[in-house]
């Protein structure tokens, strides 16, 4: 399915821009949180929307909330029966799902490849930003990405790491999300 089509179907299917926002922050990373007045300002949009959405989600099960000082923040409930399908169908929007089928596998000795970014915290932006630990064919990976690129509707950024530095460089990215590691895919 190409990300077009998904960006177009969940557009669709959920007609509020509001809460397609909303999904994007909170289930691609789950780490992520936020609250009413910063989601205001990153969105660009009326608190009103915005609240009415949370209200929503929260009511739904699918976000949590709880109170620090005078906000009230949210993230999402990563026990809701319906969060890893929401987690996927988001993936897939954003054309994650894609570099991992189009781009690890062929690369060589991947071992981890993180998102960071603004994508990383929930923020959809136009550049894909990535952090590949391993021992790559670097030659390869450019003519990859430039594939994977044509087909998404992103650039794509990286960098590459050898395994041995990767605790000293995700100190600098604390909303990273693991989108790949070799030990969970060696397992099944």
């Amino acid at each position: 399915m190409s990300n077009f089509f998904t960006q177009f179907m969940l557009e669709t299917l959920v007609s509020s821009k509001t809460r397609v926002k909303l999904l994007l922050k909170f289930f691609l990373n789950s780490k992520t949180e936020g609250y009413l007045r910063g989601l205001e300002q990153e969105f660009g949009e009326s608190s009103n929307s915005i609240r009415l959405e949370l209200n929503r989600f929260e009511k739904a099960g699918m976000l949590k909330s709880s109170a620090n000082g005078n906000r009230k923040y949210f993230t999402a409930n990563t026990t809701h029966p319906l969060f890893s399908e929401v987690h996927n169908i988001i993936r897939k929007y954003i054309g994650v799902d894609k570099i991992i089928e189009k781009v690890v596998h062929q690369l060589g000795d991947v071992e981890f490849v993180y998102l960071v970014g603004s994508l990383s915290k929930g923020i959809d932006v136009q550049v894909i930003d990535l952090l590949i630990f391993g021992h790559v064919d670097k030659e390869y990976l450019v003519r990859l990405i430039d594939r994977v690129e044509a087909h998404l509707s992103r650039k794509i950024r990286y960098l590459v790491y050898e395994p041995e530095e990767i605790e000293e460089v995700l100190q600098q990215y604390p909303d990273c999300l693991l989108l790949w590691s070799k030990i969970d895919n060696d397992e099944g």
